[in-house]
């Protein structure tokens, strides 16, 4: 663990190194290269000054994350940093005060929070780009849709093998060589020069990358509160939900800069001090673990209902990504616009996720969560196909928001109430191999059909709503079951 007096001090250690290297780029280089004509004073002195901001900035950053102080305290220190002698009087009141800004330990689930963050981050940061990328090696189109479809591909292998390996070793093994590996593949596309090579290079990335999801959830539902499963997950979806929007805007936006290789090189950098945090933090954390012996995985109602929730909706994202865009389009709007489209379908998720409205998933039954969230979802998909008025499509997103923000607690709690700690990891594995296997039938599996674009929305739209129908079906099973057994009794 992180000693107590550390960031305080590094914070400080910078600030007086701050201050004093401004002092000397004022009060010494600027006079050298007007009164001096000595230019190489001023080029010199704010080289120094400007390295040492940088690490000082990273300082406040540190404060921030471990001291947990009030924000303001990180705005004032980034005032005094451009105010000559600025930093020694707030050293002054610091060194006084010291023992007031001791580092707190960091909270478990945040880590994990900010662990599945990295994973969506990595996988929504390579959607942009990659087919681009890809090309740019010398890729054919075909051979393109391959490289992009390996990482999906080969992620369903590695979600399985992370659920039995989370439940026999523990999900911090687990997690720590996940976020390993994924960083060092992350750094390795600076190196490849072919598509083949790119090709291979993405199965490994895809494999190693399906380790981090299933032991990361697993710890948040085996560290989860009785009663609270609902909100925790909303907390968990506002994370991915975050992830969606910021990726691909990065991306996009640095890969045009830059190249994708250095996108990819962020996000390494990132896995790297996310691989350091989680040593120091999660190594000596140990599951509430029953006492009695392990129950092997059960195909129960509610672990299959969470299954098929989960096909479900990743099976309508694949359709919504390959779907939308060619909508758009047949209205004379560019790919932009139907990112602007997505981007209020995910601010929808997490402002939901983030408000208020997250606790109510802790009184609503996840199967009629589930239901509900399949049901608005299938209306959207049916909106979307029918309505010519483009001008619409954001109140239809917005649905759509609303009925993912439904569903993605709504088959967590599902999955954790069916399973128990010991073989949570195991179900978290097929979990999100269902995932994986939903979104390459919605985009590969619908393009396969025939027909046109209004009878595919028309498609997604049934299976969406007949999904919804089992699941209701499913809960009236259950609770006629239970009635019978109580009125027998």
């Amino acid at each position: 663990m992180i000693n107590e007096k550390f960031p305080i001090r590094f914070f400080r250690l910078f600030g007086l190194l701050d201050g004093i290297s401004l002092l000397v780029l004022l009060c010494i280089a600027m006079p050298l290269k007007y009164w001096a004509d000595i230019p190489l004073a001023v080029t010199i002195a704010g080289s120094v000054h400007g390295a040492i901001f940088v690490i000082y900035a990273i300082s406040v950053a540190v404060a921030q994350l471990f001291i947990r102080w009030k924000l303001y305290w990180s705005l004032l220190a980034a005032v005094v940093a451009f105010v000559p002698f600025g930093n020694f009087v707030l050293d002054r009141y610091l060194k006084k005060h010291e023992h007031k800004f001791m580092a707190q330990p960091i909270p478990m689930l945040w880590i994990v929070y900010s662990i599945i963050f990295f994973t969506f981050i990595d996988l929504f940061t390579q959607l942009p780009v990659m087919s681009t990328y890809a090309q740019s090696l010398g890729a054919s189109l075909t051979l393109a849709g391959f490289i992009v479809g390996a990482y999906s591909l080969s992620n369903t292998g590695g979600n399985i093998l992370a659920g039995v390996l989370t439940d026999k070793l523990g999900a911090f093994k687990v997690l720590t060589a996940g976020l390993i590996g994924t960083s060092v593949l992350l750094v390795c596309y600076r190196f490849i020069a072919s598509p083949e090579a790119l090709l291979v290079l993405r199965f490994l990335h895809g494999f190693i990358g399906g380790l981090i999801v299933p032991a990361a959830f697993t710890f948040v539902a085996n560290q989860s509160k009785k009663n609270k499963e609902g909100s925790q997950n909303a907390v968990t979806g506002a994370f991915v939900g975050i992830a969606a929007i910021i990726g691909p805007a990065f991306s996009g936006i640095m890969a045009a800069r830059t190249s994708a290789p250095t996108v990819f090189l962020v996000v390494a950098v990132f896995g790297l001090l996310l691989t350091f945090v989680t040593l120091f933090s999660l190594r000596k954390v140990k599951f509430k673990q029953d006492k009695k012996a392990a129950l092997p995985f059960q195909w129960n109602k509610q672990v299959i209902a969470s299954f098929v929730g989960a096909f479900m909706l990743m099976f309508s994202q694949g359709a919504l990504a390959y779907l939308l865009p060619l909508r758009v389009a047949q209205f004379g709007y560019d790919s932009r616009f139907s990112g602007t489209l997505l981007s209020v379908f995910g601010l929808v998720v997490v402002f939901i996720f983030v408000m208020r409205t997250k606790y109510m998933f802790d009184k609503i039954a996840p199967q009629y969560g589930l239901a509900l969230g399949l049901s608005l979802l299938g209306l959207s998909q049916l909106l979307l196909g029918m309505v010519d008025i483009v001008a619409f499509y954001y109140v239809v997103l917005a649905i759509y928001g609303i009925g993912f923000a439904f569903l993605f607690p709504s088959i967590n709690v599902l999955l954790m109430r069916g399973t128990t700690n010991e073989n949570r990891g195991k179900a978290y594995g097929y979990f999100y191999a269902f995932f994986s296997l939903g979104v390459v039938a919605g985009s590969s599996g619908l393009g396969l059909l025939q027909i046109k674009l209004e009878g595919l929305f028309l498609v997604t739209s049934i299976l969406l709503v007949c999904g919804a129908v089992l699941i209701f079906a499913m809960k009236t099973t259950v609770a006629q079951k239970q009635s019978y057994s109580n009125n027998s009794m």
